[in-house]
């Protein structure tokens, strides 16, 4: 799952993506690497999520929590396409570093996401299930109880 685009990247920083992706024969922008940046950034985020959220819940997140993950996102992607170019300077490192640590601090429960409320009947929800909005609570769901004390009275 990618979290962020090429154009969300060329609207945060035009500039910068341009010197740190330019292809080094053309000078011009390298998609191609730009892109697998960006799939590999998302990769290295769920790396770190996986850990509290399940791939259904990141699927499910609000407008709110896209964002955050997307400026992650495009830290980590333009550390990695600075990494293939050779280009790498202080600044990206410690945005990119910055972005894992504050990863790392949801994945553990320092921070959280938010998540739209599943519609009933869609894929994913459990028929009877009521759902709280934390993510970190357990619902169950059984079939009712076969041996009960009313039922094991006469017995």
């Amino acid at each position: 799952m990618s979290y962020a685009t090429l154009a969300d990247i060329q609207e945060a920083y035009p500039a910068q993506l341009i010197l740190l992706g330019a292809d080094e024969a053309t000078g011009e922008l390298d998609e191609d690497r730009v892109n697998r940046a960006i799939v590999a950034a998302g990769a290295d985020i769920n790396g770190i999520l996986f850990r509290r959220y399940t791939p259904a819940e990141l699927a499910n997140l609000t407008a709110d929590s896209q964002a955050i993950l997307r400026t992650y996102a495009i830290d980590i992607a333009l550390y990695r396409v600075a990494l293939a170019f050779s280009r790498s300077s202080e600044r990206v490192k410690d945005a990119r570093d910055d972005a894992i640590k504050s990863l790392q601090g949801i994945a553990s429960g320092a921070g959280g996401l938010t998540f739209e409320a599943p519609s009933s009947g869609g894929a994913g929800a459990v028929p009877g299930a009521e759902t709280s909005g934390s993510p970190n609570e357990a619902i169950v769901v059984a079939p009712e109880r076969l041996f009960t004390r009313d039922r094991l009275r006469g017995w």
